[in-house]
């Protein structure tokens, strides 16, 4: 099975690409600063090493640099993480010889599209919890409604007999079923489930919404209405 080092010396951040791991088929061996993960890297062998840049000890960059410096190592792909608007933090990665570099706080689409790149072990998919409620969106200025069948903390599907566009941008809002909390953000139109694109038959017609900007606020709903129903 193929191994992914995760090094960070903030737990919180561990936790964080675990989860976007957790349905892919891999050995997952944590470090908590550079010094551990070269050691781990030389005992273990990992395929695939996110690293957090700046840790005590030995942070990001300074581990980079003595993996690709040894000829038994240099072929271990290494993703450094930092900070967002931090153009000299993309200097000193590049220049430590990571293969790519990720930014804080790190998006869980952009994160596993990556590591997929690098394995084709990481399954992107995530758990959907079965709903069913009521939803508004407007798209191109027109104000449409459908049926949410299908839900998780970065989408939904929206069962809804429409043209639309793959890709298309849409403004949406619909409370969650118990609770009632209104849920009001942007999405994006992933795929299409039309009776000319039909992908998945065991769904009404319809399509699946990325999740574009959910405040902090509803995304801390929607995953504890997921958390409870799930």
């Amino acid at each position: 099975m193929a191994k992914v080092l995760l090094v960070d010396d903030v737990n919180m951040f561990l936790e964080i690409q675990k989860g976007f791991l957790q349905r892919s088929s891999v050995t997952i061996l944590t470090a908590r600063d550079g010094a551990e993960a070269l050691a781990i890297t030389r005992a273990k062998r990992p395929d695939v090493v996110f690293m957090d840049l700046h840790m005590p000890n030995m942070g990001g960059a300074e581990c980079c640099t003595a993996i690709k410096a040894d000829a038994a190592l240099r072929s271990t792909t290494v993703v450094l993480i930092t900070s967002v608007g931090k153009p000299d933090d993309e200097i000193l990665c590049r220049k430590a010889g990571c293969d790519s570099f990720l930014t804080k706080p790190l998006d869980r689409n952009d994160y596993l599209e990556l590591a997929r790149t690098y394995l084709p072990q990481i399954d992107r998919r995530e758990d959907r919890l079965r709903c069913s409620t009521k939803v508004r969106f407007t798209v191109f200025s027109v104000s449409l409604s459908g049926e949410i069948c299908d839900i998780s903390n970065h989408g939904a599907y929206i069962a809804a007999d429409y043209n639309m566009e793959a890709n298309a941008v849409l403004s949406i809002i619909f409370a969650l079923p118990g609770d009632g909390a209104i849920i009001q953000a942007k999405g994006r139109v992933a795929w299409l489930n039309t009776s000319s694109a039909r992908k998945k038959k065991s769904l009404p017609e319809g399509f699946g919404v990325e999740f574009l900007d959910l405040s902090p606020e509803a995304k801390a709903a929607l995953t504890s209405f997921i958390a409870a129903a799930g």
